[in-house]
């Protein structure tokens, strides 16, 4: 039997606080045309480096498929370029 709703937001609730809480972005920019063709990439999203090393890509979905925005606050959005 699959999991509830409930169980699947908790799960990746507790992944997501796993790979970000506590952790500092130390660089922020967005993906150059070589790292974009790289991920086999049309458009070139926001990437972030945190302390331990790891990067945070911004995809336009779960499968990888292309660059994706960053929306914050109200009304703001880093678009892909």
């Amino acid at each position: 039997m699959g999991k509830t709703k409930e169980e699947l937001t908790d799960y990746w609730n507790t992944e997501a606080r796993k790979v970000l809480q506590g952790r500092t972005i130390k660089e922020v920019r967005y993906l150059n045309d070589e790292e974009m063709e790289m991920m086999g990439w049309y458009k070139r999203p926001i990437a972030m480096f945190l302390d331990n090393g790891e990067s945070c890509v911004l995809s336009c979905d779960d499968e990888g498929n292309d660059g994706g925005v960053l929306f914050y606050g109200e009304n703001g959005v880093l678009p892909t370029l």
